[in-house]
């Protein structure tokens, strides 16, 4: 009985040992194949962008494809929730958002994963400011005006965003309540869909990340009224923030991170880390980053977290005292 044991308790010391060292090996060797970057939103926002701007310089560095995937639903959820359950071998990342990240875990508690149990951050990237605009041939050419307009109309405006528990979906929800409106949220799989209807008159006011609605902006094809973050943007001088617009202490950023599934190996979440450190460095990099009204970060994986915690508990609070639902 006790060779029995002692035979046992080997095998079960070989087996780890095995492991470990097939573990150790992997992250060695990584990467041997191409990465799958999932985008959960569709072609063309924000989250998409930044993703083909850092991805196709990361692909270079780590000498294999970085292939982006788009999976949107669910504000995001759909395709955060499928990276989760992936095999944590640092073959699969997901583009990580306020969204998915901080806001939805409060909005949708019962939601197909946990941020913070799945999930591993590796680098934040940037944060940008979010636009509040409109269909050129609505009469209004201020914040001041909308409010007045809103309140004239026998029914309530409808307002556009990418998704329900994105960063415009919070941003639609406080101007509302700031501004004491009723309005009607219609969320879309995504910027582009949203602008589309935006430009077309269908929904006559949208929040859109200030990337992804920029060159409509300047083109005449939608019409900014405020900026949701602190200050001004260099990029668009001429647009006042909603503080100077009247909604005092009105401020909403969206940010933008990478994460991988929660076990993934410490030396792979290092080299990521490090690479898109690297790739955020770049004088082209930072400059298409910028043009499209991006702020760089590039916070490394344990900044990351703690600021993801930070932000998650920030948007529960203000979720939980505007009392704001998904509809």
């Amino acid at each position: 009985m006790k060779r029995w044991i002692l035979g046992f308790s080997a095998a079960v010391v070989g087996c780890w040992a095995a492991t470990g060292q097939s573990v150790a090996n992997a992250s060695e060797s990584w990467p041997s194949r191409p990465i799958k970057w999932v985008v959960p939103y569709p072609p063309g926002g924000t989250t998409d962008m930044l993703a083909r701007i850092v991805g196709a310089k990361l692909s270079e560095r780590l000498g294999q494809p970085v292939v982006i995937e788009n999976k949107p639903g669910a504000g995001g959820d759909v395709g955060t929730a499928y990276v989760a359950k992936q095999p944590a071998d640092g073959y699969t990342i997901v583009m990580g958002n306020i969204g998915p990240i901080a806001i939805n875990p409060t909005l949708t508690p019962d939601a197909r994963f946990s941020p913070t149990r799945d999930l591993a951050p590796v680098t934040l990237l940037a944060e940008v400011p979010n636009l509040l605009v409109v269909n050129p041939q609505l009469p209004v050419k201020s914040v001041k005006e909308l409010v007045q307009y809103a309140k004239q109309q026998p029914n309530p405006l409808s307002y556009a965003t990418p998704g329900n528990g994105t960063s415009l979906h919070l941003a639609g929800e406080l101007f509302a309540s700031t501004a004491g409106l009723r309005m009607v949220h219609v969320p879309y799989r995504g910027s582009g869909p949203g602008l589309n209807d935006t430009m077309a008159g269908h929904v006559p006011i949208m929040f859109d990340n200030m990337p992804s609605a920029l060159n409509l902006v300047k083109g005449g094809k939608v019409r900014a009224l405020a900026i949701t973050s602190a200050v001004r943007s260099p990029l668009l001088p001429d647009v006042p923030t909603m503080t100077e617009a009247g909604l005092s202490n009105y401020q909403i950023t969206g940010w933008f991170g990478v994460l991988v599934p929660a076990a993934t190996p410490k030396p792979i979440v290092t080299r990521l880390d490090a690479e898109i450190q690297a790739v955020l460095k770049m004088p082209d990099v930072r400059s298409k980053i910028g043009d499209i009204g991006g702020i760089i970060s590039g916070a490394g994986r344990d900044e990351f977290g703690r600021f993801i915690q930070q932000e998650s508990a920030k948007w529960q609070k203000l979720i939980r005292t505007a009392h704001i639902t998904v509809q």
